[in-house]
């Protein structure tokens, strides 16, 4: 079905209005930047900018929306059939870092923000749910299809203990000033095999009250 030729128009705007967005975070940072700036940029009225996102945290959401469509997008063909657990999260946490590397040049500004307690562009918000939820289906893939045997208790606990690790990850990334952030890549490389090993270890027998008392505690935090 061919989507109609307003339909085609606002999803263009949409676009434009993203994509001008993101470019004036990275000439003068997020805080700098105003939604009648991003209006302006853009070539749209400042009614039309609020008509698609009514505030620069909405279009934070999208931005992320944006970034997590190209994480899944990057892994999911190496995703679609079974594979051993480290092969699975390396292809992952390494999808991710392709995904956000065109932004690391004012992810440090950006992070600022969304780090402040509260803030709804902070990627543990209520607003930021969508992306949460987009994000940790990725890893929910990464452990669906992993042929190594896990901890019944851990499986299902584990995606969203990735995600965490991705998101460690991530702030690890914001701050890597080595060149293309090879820092960050080398940390993917030496930790995975270290949390599978981990997570193998958490089947043997002596260590199952340790692993159930450490998930007990997340939960409770959660």
């Amino acid at each position: 079905m061919t989507a109609s030729p307003s339909l085609a128009r606002g999803e263009q705007t949409k676009q434009l209005i993203v994509d001008t967005a993101v470019r004036l975070f990275r000439e003068q940072g997020y805080e700098k930047t105003t939604m009648r700036s991003i209006a302006q940029a853009a070539g749209v009225s400042v009614g039309n900018a609020y008509y698609y996102f009514p505030s620069k945290d909405h279009l934070v959401q999208e931005f992320y929306r944006r970034i997590q469509e190209q994480h899944s997008a990057g892994c999911a063909e190496a995703l679609a059939e079974p594979s051993d657990l480290d092969r699975r999260l390396l292809v992952a946490l390494h999808a991710g870092l392709d995904a956000m590397a065109p932004y690391h040049e004012f992810a440090g500004s950006f992070f600022a923000t969304a780090a402040t307690p509260g803030s709804p562009t902070s990627p543990f918000s209520d607003e930021s749910v969508d992306a949460r939820e987009r994000s940790m289906a990725i890893f929910r893939s990464v452990v669906d299809g992993s042929t190594s045997k896990l901890d019944d208790e851990l499986r299902g606990d584990l995606p969203e203990l990735l995600w965490l690790c991705h998101m460690g990850l991530t702030l690890y990334w914001v701050h890597d000033t080595s060149p293309g952030q090879a820092k960050s890549r080398m940390l993917v490389n030496r930790a995975v095999p270290l949390v599978d090993r981990l997570v193998a270890l958490s089947r043997l027998r002596v260590l199952r009250p340790l692993v159930r008392e450490a998930l007990a505690l997340y939960r409770a935090l959660r």
